[in-house]
């Protein structure tokens, strides 16, 4: 039997990367991380400078840079903040804040505010929470991608119980308010560079309360001591995610940013609004995500994705297939996807719309 033909990926063809994650670096960056080079230690002091002056991180917040992704967060958090609390509240609003409060379970008995309602497509009225005042915390996923939910501001949690947000998919692509939050953390795959890295901004009271059985890779306070360095630390990843805080710097910092997230998210928005049902969002409009835009093409219609989706990669747009578990298309503008290639997208959903609106 001849073996078919093995078919050659063109590298010459620019592609325009929509996918949800490890996303696009700034060209930038990735022109020059090949020929800049500084002592690790420099880097990294340099590394915690730039993001505490971006994202305005209080002095009473101690910056770890850790490994294992979110994922290792869910078990990290109640290992480490549990104390003497038998619960903490957790607000699922999607995939992410379901793993994490099934992961938790593990470690803290885990009280959800509301009972999830799928599909997932907006956040209960908090008026109709169940938040205990006796909670270790309140967790909230700060951004969904596979469901594009997003909390345009931070939830209420009461009588000083502390928030903890994950924010993986938005970090630095909007200010961030850190009123109430006893921890922030994401990876750095989305926003702040290449996958392996994830940044982990905890309130300095709360370290030091971890159980026993927390590992010294996973431990807070373990790391605050060794600046970070318990272990080996993602030296490529702190060096790429210093150079995309200079980046975000020199592009005029996190408001210039989110203007540039907002227009972006915008355009893609208005044609979905204004395709008379061709184009649905099933999210609540309060609930919109500016960095994953969830579409679906005439309320389901697969063999129309999938050609759509078939065009827009002969076009040279790649991982707008939404997540397996929803379906449809999924366009992730993340900080490095610019306006124009934006409108590259808009163009060809116009162009496709105007072919088979009939």
């Amino acid at each position: 039997m001849r073996k078919a033909k093995r078919k050659d990926v063109d590298m010459t063809v620019k592609k325009i990367n929509f996918g949800a994650g490890p996303a696009k670096l700034p060209e930038e960056v990735a022109i020059c991380m090949s020929h800049r080079s500084k002592e690790f230690a420099a880097v990294l002091q340099e590394t915690k400078q730039l993001l505490r002056q971006l994202m305005h991180v209080p002095d009473n917040f101690g910056i770890l840079f850790m490994q294992g992704g979110g994922t290792g967060q869910f078990a990290a958090i109640p290992m480490n903040i549990k104390g003497d609390h038998d619960f903490a509240d957790y607000i699922v609003t999607g995939a992410w804040s379901n793993k994490a409060a099934e992961e938790a379970k593990k470690y803290i008995r885990v009280k959800k505010v509301f009972t999830p309602n799928k599909p997932y497509v907006t956040v209960p009225d908090p008026a109709h929470w169940d938040h205990d005042e006796k909670a270790a915390y309140l967790y909230y996923c700060s951004n969904e991608t596979v469901h594009g939910i997003e909390f345009h501001t931070p939830p209420h949690s009461i009588h000083g119980v502390p928030l903890v947000a994950d924010i993986s998919s938005n970090f630095l692509s909007r200010p961030f308010d850190f009123a109430h939050h006893g921890i922030v953390f994401g990876g750095t795959q989305k926003n702040l560079g290449a996958a392996g890295l994830t940044v982990v901004l905890v309130r300095k009271d709360l370290i030091g309360k971890q159980q026993e059985i927390t590992p010294a890779i996973l431990n807070y306070k373990e790391m605050q001591d060794n600046d970070s360095l318990y272990n080996t630390p993602a030296v490529y990843g702190m060096y790429i995610t210093n150079l995309v805080l200079k980046w975000i710097r020199d592009k005029g910092g996190v408001d210039a940013i989110f203007e540039l997230n907002k227009k972006k998210s915008s355009m893609l928005y208005h044609i979905i609004d204004e395709s008379n049902g061709f184009y649905t969002c099933p999210v609540d409009k309060k609930y919109r995500s500016y960095m994953n835009i969830c579409f679906r093409i005439r309320n389901g219609d697969e063999a129309l994705e999938a050609e759509f989706l078939k065009g827009a990669a002969d076009r040279g747009m790649i991982s707008l297939k939404g997540h397996r578990s929803v379906g449809g298309i999924r366009a992730s503008l993340y900080n490095a996807v610019t306006v124009e290639e934006t409108k590259v997208l808009v163009d060809w959903m116009r162009e496709f719309m105007s072919a088979n609106a009939a």
